[in-house]
């Protein structure tokens, strides 16, 4: 069972039918919604600020999500892959997005609708990055266009593989 935490009178709220890896971490002021995957070694730290997670997202191993004192919070859309080892920081993920794996987003910064932000990419604060946009690098730049329904269907895929996975912790 993973380990939540309530903090300063708030407990973390969990959707139906989510995977919580054992050794996640979850804090104070999240909300997930359902049929989400919390892998191993992830931390959900909604000490200082909400997190909010829309519906089957998969936040994959070793991914820490943070925000700032009554500064930054975390929003995510639904159907979102936030890769292995990914930071994220006070930011807003829209649907369908693809978060790669070691990149970091940070406070104010905005990833848009079917937006992937490419392996070891550095989002700065107050970014914003448009829907269906590829974006890498550090500090992370407009790369291309993606076709949206080619995007859609990648981060789809991915969201869906997911659930999938998950799903095979409990049989």
């Amino acid at each position: 069972m993973a380990l939540i935490i309530p903090l300063r009178g708030i407990e973390p709220k969990i959707g139906r039918d989510c995977f919580l890896a054992e050794n996640a971490t979850i804090i104070g002021d999240v909300v997930i919604g359902d049929e989400c995957s919390v892998w191993f070694n992830t931390v959900l730290r909604g000490d200082v600020n909400s997190i909010r997670i829309g519906n089957r997202v998969n936040i994959q191993d070793g991914s820490v999500l943070h925000t700032l004192y009554q500064k930054s919070t975390i929003e995510i859309g639904d159907d979102v892959s936030i890769g292995h080892n990914v930071t994220l920081h006070g930011c807003k993920i829209h649907d369908y997005a693809l978060i790669g794996m070691g990149a970091v987003v940070m406070d104010d910064a905005e990833v848009g609708e079917g937006a992937i932000v490419a392996a070891g990419a550095v989002v700065l604060s107050r970014t914003k990055i448009g829907p269906g946009e590829l974006w890498g690098g550090a500090p992370a730049k407009f790369i291309k266009n993606v076709d949206p329904e080619q995007s859609r269907e990648i981060n789809q895929k991915i969201a869906h593989n997911y659930l999938m996975y998950s799903r095979w912790y409990s049989e």
